[in-house]
């Protein structure tokens, strides 16, 4: 009876020594999983921002094209002013030239 006991405590041995080399192994399988969804996990962070970036780009892009197009407007439009004020000025000129010569001149014999 003994070495039957012998032989179930040696069974049970390499039981737990087949146990145990199947814990390692999956140990060490967990710690390459880790590995690769650690790795995935930064290459899908790398492509989101990267992804990120190009919609950022597009928007800025879109907003500064916006703001250029308005600038543009209202330059034009500030161009526009400034002829027909230029014009009134020289209209205005023109119209009292005789009169400021005048008197200029009488300023000038009165001194």
């Amino acid at each position: 009876m003994s070495s039957m006991a012998e032989s179930k405590v040696t069974g049970i041995i390499q039981s737990l020594n087949e146990l145990e080399n199947n814990l390692n192994s999956l140990n060490s399988k967990v710690t390459d999983m880790k590995k690769q969804l650690s790795v995935k996990a930064l290459n899908e962070i790398d492509k989101l921002s990267e992804k990120t970036r190009e919609m950022a780009t597009k928007e800025a892009e879109v907003i500064i094209n916006a703001s250029k197009t308005k600038a543009t407007s209202e330059s034009a439009k500030i161009v526009k002013e400034g002829e027909l004020k230029l014009s009134e000025i020289k209209s205005n000129i023109d119209a009292h030239f005789d009169e400021a010569v005048k008197h200029v001149v009488s300023t000038v014999l009165k001194v």
